[in-house]
């Protein structure tokens, strides 16, 4: 029987794209706060969403090989606003704010989902969300919530597990599986999961690939 969600692979071809891609000079553009902020939706675009402090900054700092790109801190909420940054002369990656618990008052943390939630459902150049799930843990609840704002735009995603370094390897196995049978409960979830650590460049050729091929 096939395994439903399996692990994603690439073929060498589409591994020396996501090189070629990613060779290419990525800066930071802009920090936006609001809808009016958006830069023009003149190129193709994929963002990072995922719980606080999951690691969408570090993921985006590996995947362009810059170690301050795109700001990390260990302090969950920190990331603001919705950060683009210019990737050649054709693409967008753009970091999210994280969702979830955040050191953070209320009305702010508010005020960055509705943000978070106009961006996703009404970016005509987003080609795919890549959803950042803990690989110690695996989905949670408050990552079904996203998850479901994702089908209702019709927005499709990818999970990708980052930290998969961190767990024992039974523990990993059971996060995977955990962030399988939540999939599975949604239409716009693309059918792979990608397995990432920053630190140990563990996935991010892969990952790379996947973004050449939709560029």
């Amino acid at each position: 029987m096939k395994l439903v969600f399996p692990i994603a692979e690439i073929e060498d071809s589409a591994r020396e794209a996501g090189r070629l891609l990613f060779a290419r000079e990525t800066l930071f553009l802009k920090g936006v706060v609001a809808m009016d902020g958006m830069p023009p939706a003149d190129r193709r675009e994929v963002c990072f969403a995922g719980r606080s402090n999951v690691g969408k900054s570090t993921l985006i700092n590996a995947l362009t090989g810059r170690k301050a790109l795109a700001r990390a801190s260990n302090t969950p909420g920190r990331t603001q606003e919705i950060n683009f940054f210019t990737c050649g002369d054709d693409d967008y990656l753009v970091d999210l704010p994280g969702y979830g618990f955040a050191k953070a008052p209320v009305k702010t943390v508010e005020k960055w989902q509705q943000l978070m939630k106009s961006y996703l459902s009404g970016r005509a150049t987003l080609r795919r969300v890549f959803l950042l799930i803990d690989g110690r843990h695996g989905a949670k609840d408050v990552d079904d919530e996203i998850m479901t704002l994702l089908d209702k735009s019709a927005v499709t995603f990818q999970a990708v597990l980052t930290k998969a370094d961190k767990p024992a390897t039974s523990d990993l196995d059971a996060a995977i599986e955990r962030t399988r049978v939540m999939l599975a409960r949604h239409p716009a979830a693309y059918p792979e999961i990608v397995i990432t650590s920053s630190e140990r460049s563990l996935g991010i050729d892969t990952l790379r690939g996947i973004i050449a091929n939709l560029a």
